[in-house]
């Protein structure tokens, strides 16, 4: 007997979307609580010290799913990616 019914797999993510994500969500979140998200991300990265980011939208939950290293790493591409760009 044949099975007509078809199975459809979705990739996993790359890391990297998921990294992407997560930081415009933080970003996000800080913004529309009124803090400056650069200064904050900053003192996050630097510090280690989650209460630079707000809980709001689960913020800080979402920014502590990341290892610190994968954020500068995601961060560094970016910008390095956007300056062969110009």
């Amino acid at each position: 007997m044949e099975n007509k019914n078809t199975l459809f797999f979705k990739p996993m993510p790359e890391k990297g979307n998921e990294t992407r994500q997560i930081i415009c969500e933080v970003y996000s979140a800080l913004k529309e609580k009124g803090y400056n998200p650069i200064s904050q991300l900053v003192g996050y990265v630097v510090s280690g010290d989650p209460t630079y980011i707000t809980n709001h939208k689960n913020a800080r939950v979402l920014i502590t799913k990341l290892d610190r290293d994968d954020l500068l790493e995601e961060i560094f591409k970016n910008y390095l990616e956007s300056l062969e760009n110009e």
